[in-house]
């Protein structure tokens, strides 16, 4: 993320330069470098509105503070230890669904891929921005999520259009869904090549787990090795 000390708010300011409008926010990122990043460039709630009330690394933690703290507005990464940021949507859901004060998730991400984008959006957020986006453009979408918009980084909106045009609800791949959210990042790291090692290191877990995942992933996918797993992957463009 990048740009001076958000200000998008500006035109909705009172007169001494204070903005007239409030809303409290949850980072859920799991690296502690960035969400102190994304704090400086947008926690000066005097400035920009934006109160951070609650941070969190991972899914546990993730829905333990915005339980607690029912902010308006979660700022999401998608790929979080603990079952990602679809779990997280998942878990959440009656915040979400909540006739008042409902929690909106905001999804702000690295990845660009089609694949998360429609996941998550699927699983309840209202938009999905990448972490090149600057402060006040950050600031601007959070308000906007807040009032119940929806809001895209501009080439990720086709994504979602394709997924869902032409059709009464998006296609399904039934091999796919028999896949717990973990069991698809152990599918997805291993098909890009990863050592079991790595895998274990990148998703805070023991090597055993893993193990004890690809073997699910292969049962349920009736399929034998990993290089078979790599192909069934990348026809379906996971990787």
């Amino acid at each position: 993320m990048n740009g001076q000390n958000a200000d998008a708010r500006a035109q909705g300011n009172g007169q001494d330069g204070a903005p007239d409008r409030r809303v409290r926010v949850v980072l859920v990122d799991d690296h502690r470098m960035f969400r102190a990043g994304v704090q400086a460039e947008i926690g000066d709630t005097a400035t920009t509105g934006v109160e951070v009330v609650g941070e969190a690394a991972d899914v546990d933690q993730a829905v333990t503070v915005i339980t607690a703290t029912r902010p308006e507005v979660v700022l999401l990464d998608v790929h979080l230890p603990g079952g990602g940021g679809v779990e997280v949507l998942r878990r959440c859901a009656p915040l979400m669904a909540a006739a008042e004060h409902p929690v909106r998730f905001l999804a702000l991400s690295v990845s660009d891929a089609a694949e998360d984008v429609i996941g998550v959006i699927r699983g309840g957020a209202r938009g999905y921005v990448t972490k090149t986006i600057t402060g006040s453009d950050l600031v601007d979408s959070i308000f906007r999520v807040q009032d119940g918009d929806a809001v895209f980084s501009p080439r990720l909106a086709g994504f979602v259009l394709d997924a869902f045009a032409s059709t009464d609800a998006p296609p399904v791949d039934e091999d796919l869904d028999r896949l717990t959210q973990r069991e698809r990042e152990v599918l997805r790291l291993i098909a890009r090549g990863y050592a079991y090692k790595e895998i274990a290191k990148q998703l805070f877990i023991s090597v055993k787990t893993v193990e004890s995942h690809v073997s699910a992933v292969l049962r349920k996918l009736q399929l034998s090795n990993r290089h078979e797993l790599t192909r069934w992957a990348t026809a379906r463009r996971l990787v």
